[in-house]
């Protein structure tokens, strides 16, 4: 009897460490698939946009350059609207992914969207329709992509 109440306490003792470690495991596995599924689905907007882009392609978008002016109504107008569907997509990225002090695969999931952001940013229409496009969009993310932006003035 003795030698069962003494497992006991040895099941309880070595029991209860472990399945907090499982839990906190779990949880920690469960929050990363998270992070991961928002990542493939912020990706998979991104692709979409890629295909307006294309089926944009008389803009020039993916050029390095502006598209020269004086630009048709037309043309200005679908411009504008694909920035502000790119706008929206960094926003979105950046209030899901960014935090401050960013470590290992979080780090790499956010620096592949600077990426990106920078990339758009060193197109000189871009830049001058920021101001427009960042109105009502979040505080920090407008200062960010700012930021950027001005590596390119």
């Amino acid at each position: 009897m003795i030698w069962l109440e003494a497992l006991s306490y040895v099941v309880t003792i070595l029991g209860f460490p472990t399945a907090i470690l499982v839990i906190v495991r779990e949880e920690r596995l469960r929050r990363e698939n998270e992070e991961n599924e928002l990542h493939r689905q912020l990706s998979e907007e991104y692709d979409n946009f890629l295909r307006l882009v294309m089926d944009n392609a008389d803009l020039l978008l993916l050029s390095k350059n502006s598209l020269p002016e004086p630009l048709s109504d037309e043309k200005r107008e679908r411009t504008d609207i694909i920035f502000r569907i790119l706008i929206s997509l960094f926003e979105k990225a950046y209030i899901i992914l960014y935090t401050d002090g960013m470590e290992g695969q979080a780090r790499r999931r956010w620096l592949s969207w600077e990426d990106d952001m920078v990339e758009w940013c060193a197109r000189d229409d871009f830049r001058t329709a920021l101001p427009y496009l960042l109105e009502g969009e979040d505080d920090a993310f407008g200062k960010h992509i700012l930021q950027l932006a001005k590596r390119h003035t």
